[in-house]
């Protein structure tokens, strides 16, 4: 796919985000909504950020598990796609299989929760509307939650810190009073990667938000500020999870 074909989810006026409802925001961070433009051709371009979602599209369920290069779907014009968002951690507990066997993939719902998935997908499947379809995503979802854990307090700062640059790995080892050989262990349970390859994933869309926030900022200032060591390590960082160069990933946000 050329770079100037494609089209970076999550961007413009048709994506929307809002918290969850209280009984799931121990659980999930944000509910989402995309609407794929009626003249759309082609994959939409999602790249990677360390999360897990449940997606409604197509008239069915998946999970979306953690992504290490951009995934590349192919929705059809006009679709209307929901999702929950995991909180950073909590995946763990909801999906019965460990993590690290979803990176890259797209599983239906119903594999991993059997009938009550099925049985979701056809309750949002005979929903009339937009917000119908929501409330039963979100009441369907949280009739499941309540002998759910919430995620790990250790592994939600872990992601928290690493999202804001604010320590080394070494660091954090030391702030949990774990070894490296247990972070990375702890790490691929709760986000299906270690933690060096986490903290690459955050870093880019620790750059991403900058570029959003200083759209006249250059490419050298916006390295710096995202904590690469210099725009090469941008550029190569950009372009291993995204498959753009940074220019044409910042064309891609508008900047």
């Amino acid at each position: 796919m050329a770079e100037n074909s494609a089209a970076t989810a999550g961007q413009g006026a048709r994506y929307r985000e809002w918290r969850p409802s209280a009984e799931l925001r121990d659980h999930f961070r944000c509910i989402w909504a995309h609407r794929v433009p009626s003249d759309h051709e082609g994959p939409i371009t999602v790249v990677p950020d360390g999360c897990i979602d449940i997606v409604w599209r197509g008239g069915a369920l998946h999970v979306a598990g953690p992504d290490i290069e951009a995934a590349l779907p192919e929705p059809s014009a006009g679709t209307d796609i929901l999702g929950l968002r995991f909180q950073p951690g909590a995946a763990l507990h909801w999906l019965g299989v460990p993590v690290a066997e979803l990176v890259g993939r797209q599983v239906p719902l119903a594999d991993l929760w059997g009938l009550a998935g099925a049985r979701l997908a056809d309750r949002m499947g005979e929903a009339r509307t937009a917000t119908a379809r929501l409330h039963a995503f979100e009441n369907g979802v949280a009739a499941l939650s309540a002998d759910r854990s919430g995620p790990s307090r250790d592994m939600a700062f872990l992601f928290e810190r690493l999202g804001r640059g604010r320590a080394s790995l070494d660091m954090l080892c030391a702030r949990l009073d774990i070894s490296p050989r247990t972070l990375r262990r702890r790490s691929i349970e709760s986000f299906g990667y270690g933690a060096k390859t986490l903290e690459r994933i955050l870093t880019f869309q620790r750059f991403l938000d900058l570029a959003r926030g200083s759209p006249a900022a250059g490419l050298a200032a916006l390295a710096e500020a995202a904590g690469y060591a210099d725009q090469a390590h941008l550029s190569r960082e950009v372009k291993r999870l995204s498959g753009f160069s940074p220019a044409t990933v910042l064309c891609q946000l508008g900047c």
